[in-house]
């Protein structure tokens, strides 16, 4: 059912049926604005507490935030053990199913006691709580195991997405200090087993690089032969594999470190964000329960994410199972062996749970209707999406070709650093807008404010201002792993005197008040949900010889949200300009980076636009980009650059 309200815009409310039965009601929000602190408590009393807490939140030393102080519990007893104890130790965690096509059920007694094998072999190798652990690997049940391990036991892991190049993975694990990498030795890809393990051993160079690395543990995935350092490489099924599946949990404070996961800055340099047990656990597992509407034991659900970002800790480790979900863990690709792939997975378990990103969406659209139409979609009963703002035109294709027109869509608003969804419509309370996040859950706090802190009105389409988050909540980020004070200058710079946290996205109000993502207002560009600091890009090209400097930015891309355009100008030595050239940069990019970071074009240019200062204009490189009209060029040293560039572009 469509409606239409009074600034003509369609809205999707939810279906009678829909609502009768929905985890959430409208009163969540009235309770969280009555009491905040105590809504919180309520929420924590949803996992088990080995320790009560004496103390909600302690502010007093603002932006270091305490949560249920005092408090101790163990995650991964909270994710595993409990849903055993209480006679659930046969429902199936997790549907695994594997690019070329192999499969396991793993049940929660049997997940338990993988967890326990791994907990009982990291202790006998002599890792205590506070050590680091880097987890490097594709999407197997053992990366997952690994993640649960590191948290029974207190580590605090640090997981890699396994795309990324030795040179990202060694500054991640030294800026850790991490003792152990968990890897496999190699990882499918499009039908083709391409090696993993041998980037590790890059990594860990005999130059000094990843010094803390006292062991790597290796698991068997696609049995390619690998390089082998006796004493330190360790294969897993020789030694987690034959480890007791007996191990008792300890409980730990709610803010002891859980985990450290590496996002883009502004900067070159990764910000390891840091988040911590109580509070984390506490809102990840409700907003679970409230934005998806799960039902333990009867649904299905599956996020399409991977562990290696904070969607994959969240909605497929830490959420889900701290909720007794069932839900599938995919390997590949979403086209191999072809664009069927994900629609016979759907059918295959049932899954009534489908969360990804606007950038798969919008590729399912490329590839037609007729794909998904091919297959049985009916147990399909909500839809999520996650990474970056959903255009319009992509929400509403989800719903009718995905969703039968009947599923009500999550259009989530979360970062890294948020920890868990903040925005987002609640299924069987919102009347949705195709593009709109809406509001802020129960519990969060958000404005759209000015320059000047001051509140944007609603409706005014050219008002668009900077999304900030006015109060404390329980999954925030503790700090930048080692760094406080670029804790406190990136986030709370801006708008530190006044308390707020600054996103680092806009956001516009609609007459109706509710909230709509504009996306990044930094040098941080989101490629397909990917975060990636322009900085990152420029010092890959700038790395290679033939460069003498460059400048990137984000692109408005139909398909991955943005896009990466790299303007370069090369040295006098340089002996290519040609394509061979811009080949060989985006090859450099990806093997520094990671292929997500490819650029969508290179130009070479013969200057770039800077102001008298020195700065460079990224944003009328952006004008350029995507074909439009120069802003304000008074700034600038010469304004004619633009005659050359535009003549290099075309």
């Amino acid at each position: 059912m469509t409606e239409t309200n009074a600034d003509n815009l369609d809205t999707y409310p939810p279906s009678a049926e829909f609502a009768a039965a929905a985890n959430a009601h409208a009163s969540l929000y009235e309770r969280a604005d009555t009491d905040h602190e105590g809504f919180w408590a309520e929420q924590a009393q949803r996992l088990h507490w080995h320790e009560p807490w004496s103390r909600v939140l302690d502010w007093d030393d603002a932006p270091f935030a305490r949560w249920f102080v005092g408090g101790k519990l163990n995650v991964a007893y909270n994710c595993v053990d409990r849903h055993v104890l209480d006679g659930h130790g046969d429902q199936v965690a997790i549907h695994w199913e594997g690019e070329p096509g192999d499969s396991r059920d793993i049940t929660y007694a049997e997940l338990l006691a993988e967890v326990s094998r791994a907990a009982n072999y990291l202790t006998e190798l002599g890792l205590v709580a506070g050590d680091r652990v880097a987890i490097y690997m594709p999407m197997v049940p053992e990366a997952i195991v690994a993640m649960l391990a590191s948290a029974r036991l207190g580590l605090t892991h640090s997981v890699v997405f396994a795309g990324f190049s030795p040179t990202a993975l060694r500054q991640r694990v030294d800026d850790a200090a991490a003792k152990l990498i968990i890897t496999t030795d190699g990882q499918w890809r499009r039908g083709t087993a391409a090696p993993l393990k041998t980037a590790v051993d890059e990594a860990v160079a005999a130059d000094g690089g990843a010094a803390s690395v006292e062991h790597v543990l290796v698991v068997r995935r696609t049995g390619i032969e690998v390089p082998w350092t006796a004493g330190r490489d360790l294969w897993w099924d020789e030694t987690v594999g034959q480890a007791s599946a007996e191990h008792e949990a300890e409980a730990f404070d709610a803010e002891h470190p859980l985990f450290i996961l590496y996002t883009s800055g502004t900067t070159g340099k990764p910000k390891g964000i840091l988040h911590t047990s109580g509070g984390y656990l506490t809102q990840t597992s409700y907003t679970h329960n409230y934005v998806f509407d799960h039902k333990p034991g009867s649904d299905v659900y599956w996020c399409t994410a991977d562990i290696g970002w904070v969607t994959g800790h969240s909605y497929i480790v830490y959420g889900p199972l701290s909720n007794r979900a069932t839900q599938v863990v995919y390997e590949g690709t979403p086209n191999f062996p072809d664009e069927h792939r994900h629609w016979q997975i759907i059918e295959k378990y049932g899954v009534s749970i489908y969360y990804t990103a606007p950038t798969l969406v919008r590729t399912f659209m490329k590839w037609g209707r007729e794909i998904p139409e091919a297959h049985k979609l009916s147990s399909l009963r909500l839809l999520g999406s996650v990474g970056e703002p959903i255009n319009p035109e992509a929400w509403r294709w989800y719903r009718e070709v995905i969703g039968g027109n009947k599923t009500p869509i999550v259009d989530t608003w979360w970062q890294t650093e948020t920890g868990s969804i903040m925005i987002s419509p609640l299924p069987g309370v919102t009347a949705a807008k195709p593009g709109a996040a809406m509001r802020p859950l129960p519990g969060i706090s958000a404005k759209v404010v000015d320059e000047e802190g001051k509140p944007v009105e609603l409706g005014e389409t050219e008002a668009n201002g900077y999304l900030v988050l006015d109060k404390p909540w329980p999954s925030m980020l503790r700090g930048i792993w080692g760094d406080p004070e670029r804790y406190r200058d990136t986030y709370w710079a801006r708008y530190g005197m006044r308390g707020w946290y600054f996103a680092g996205d806009g956001a516009k109000l609609d007459k109706d008040g509710d909230l709509w993502v504009l996306g990044r207002v930094d040098d941080v560009m989101n490629v397909s949900g990917h975060r990636i600091s322009t900085a990152e890009v420029e010092s890959a090209l700038v790395g290679h010889s033939g460069v003498a400097e460059a400048a990137v930015v984000g692109a408005t891309d139909a398909t991955t949200g943005q896009g990466i355009v790299a303007f370069v100008i090369l040295t006098a030595e340089a002996k290519d300009t040609g394509d061979d050239l811009v080949a060989e940069l985006a090859a450099e990019v990806s093997r520094e980076i990671s292929p997500i970071a490819r650029p969508r074009e290179i130009h070479v240019v013969p200057e770039l636009p800077k102001t008298r200062s020195g700065k460079i204009m990224r944003r009328l490189l952006r004008d350029v980009a995507e074909g439009r009209e120069l802003g304000d060029t008074s700034t600038l040293v010469d304004p004619n650059v633009f005659e050359a560039i535009r003549a290099r572009k075309a």
